[in-house]
């Protein structure tokens, strides 16, 4: 039995490969895209139940794919996975119809609980600790630059920084908790 066609969009040709195999040889269908452009097409073409998105592609947002690929195929399943996390970013990704959010690194298994699991789950733990200096500010930059669309020169406008500052401060790994 072959599961729904599932597409998978990431500006790393290596990942999002290794990631179709895998999950071809789970049953799915894959069809990849590096670029929003191509995604859009491959969308178009094969009108796949799923996706998996990169928040970050090279110049592009994969926040600003999600509601293109939605305007495509109302019923697609959209899981947002990034290196980049932020709880700003997460929420906004849910608000704007994606099925779920998901941090890389991520094995098979966790992408697929992600996108075909669907049952909340109230069993959650919190942290007991606050969130970190760094960390609240690396949020505070990803609301920015979502609030900007993903525009580096209006962000570090916006938080009063040079461009490269905040260049060197987005190629960095988020901060734990």
């Amino acid at each position: 039995m072959t599961l729904p066609r599932l597409l998978i969009v990431d500006d790393d040709a290596t990942f999002a490969s290794v990631l179709a195999r895998a999950l071809a040889r789970r049953g799915y269908q894959t069809i990849t895209a590096h670029n929003a452009s191509e995604a859009l097409a491959q969308c178009r073409e094969y009108l796949p139940a799923r996706a998996v998105v990169d928040l970050k592609l090279e110049t592009e947002s994969g926040l600003n794919l999600l509601p293109q690929l939605k305007g495509i195929n109302p019923d697609i399943k959209v899981l947002i996975l990034t290196g980049y996390s932020s709880i700003s970013t997460a929420v906004e990704a849910i608000k704007m119809g994606a099925a779920n959010y998901l941090c890389k690194p991520a094995s098979v298994d966790d992408i697929l609980a992600a996108l075909e699991g669907s049952i909340p789950n109230p069993e959650v733990p919190i942290n007991d600790t606050p969130p970190s200096v760094e960390r609240l500010e690396w949020e505070h930059i990803q609301r920015v630059l979502a609030e900007n669309n993903g525009n580096i020169s209006a962000t570090a406008r916006s938080l009063g920084m040079h461009r490269r500052t905040l260049q060197r401060k987005l190629q960095k790994r988020p901060v734990k908790h």
